[in-house]
C-alpha cells in the first residue's frame, strides 16, 4: 500500500498575507516540504524577513509586494512569479482585513467595500491570476483561508463574518467549475488563531475570557498547528478532495456540551 504523498518538491506555491501569522506559517512549511514560495503582503521589510527566514532554513522564497485589492497589482505579482519560476502549481489565499469591529448596524458603506474587496474579491482576483498557470501545468491546488466566523456569527465582526461566508461559497463554485482542469479548491476555517489579527480578542481580557469558554480545548491556536492540514490541500495526498472545507476549531463549533 502506498503512502500519501505530502512531498512538494518541484512545485511553486503563492502565498498571500505571508508577512505574518498564518500565512508565514504555511510558507515555512511549504518550503520545508520543497515547494519554492513567493511571498505576497503590502510591506517589502516583512515580507524579506519572512525570504530569510526561509532561506536561512534552505528554502527558496521570492518576496513580492502586492495588495490583492489592486487588480493590476495582481496581475504583476502572477506576472513576476512565472518569470521566476516558470509558473504556479498552488495558491493559498490569506490576506484579509477588518476595518470595523461593533455591531454591524454601526458600519459604514466604506467598511462593506473595503472588506469585501479584499476578502472576497481579492481571493477572486488571485485565483483568477493563477488558474491559467495551473492549467498550463496540468492541474494546481486553490486554498482558501476562511474562519469559523463564515459558518457562524462573531461579536463585532458581523461585515468580516459575511465576507468569510462568501469565501466558502467561492470555494465550492471554484471546484465545480475548475474540477476538469484537475485543480482542486478548499478552504480551511480556523477557530481563534493567536496572531496581531486577532489581537483585539485575546487582547481583551474580558473578551478573550469569554471565547475561551466556548473551546472545549480551552486555548487558542498557535498558526503552526494550521500547518498539517494546510500541506495536505496542497499536496498530492487531497488529490480528490475538492469543495470542502477543514475545520480547525479545538472544537469551538460544537461547544462546551458537556461541561
Amino acid at each position: 500500500m502506498s503512502q500519501p504523498d505530502f512531498d512538494l518538491s518541484g512545485k511553486v506555491a503563492l502565498i498571500t498575507g505571508a508577512s505574518r501569522g498564518i500565512g508565514q506559517a504555511i510558507a515555512e512549511a511549504y518550503a520545508a516540504a520543497g515547494a519554492k514560495v513567493v511571498l505576497a503582503s503590502r510591506k517589502q521589510e516583512s515580507l524579506d524577513e519572512v525570504a530569510e527566514i526561509i532561506r536561512g532554513n534552505g528554502g527558496e522564497a521570492l518576496p513580492i509586494v502586492a495588495h490583492t485589492g489592486d487588480d493590476e497589482a495582481i496581475n504583476a505579482l502572477v506576472a513576476q512569479a512565472t518569470e521566476a519560476y516558470g509558473g504556479i502549481d498552488i495558491v493559498v489565499n490569506n490576506a484579509a482585513t477588518n476595518p470595523h469591529f461593533g455591531p454591524v448596524m454601526t458600519a459604514e458603506e466604506s467598511h462593506w467595500d473595503k472588506i469585501l474587496d479584499v476578502n472576497v474579491k481579492g481571493y477572486f482576483r488571485v485565483a483568477k491570476g493563477c488558474v491559467p498557470s495551473m492549467q498550463a501545468r496540468g492541474g494546481g491546488k486553490i486554498i482558501n483561508v476562511a474562519s469559523i466566523a463564515g459558518l457562524t456569527p462573531q461579536p463585532g465582526m458581523g461585515i468580516y463574518c459575511v465576507s468569510k461566508a462568501a469565501v466558502l461559497m467561492l470555494t465550492k463554485v471554484l471546484a465545480a467549475e475548475l474540477a476538469g482542469d484537475n485543480i482542486q479548491v478548499n478552504a480551511i476555517a480556523p477557530g481563534f488563531i493567536k496572531t496581531k489579527f486577532s489581537a483585539a480578542i485575546w487582547g481583551n481580557p474580558q473578551l478573550n475570557e469569554a471565547v475561551m469558554k466556548q473551546i472545549p480545548q480551552g486555548r487558542m491556536a498557535e498558526p503552526e498547528e494550521l500547518t498539517g492540514i494546510a500541506l495536505y490541500l496542497a499536496s498530492g495526498a487531497s488529490s480528490f478532495t475538492t469543495g470542502e472545507t477543514m475545520l480547525i476549531d479545538g472544537g469551538q463549533l460544537i461547544g462546551n456540551a458537556l461541561g
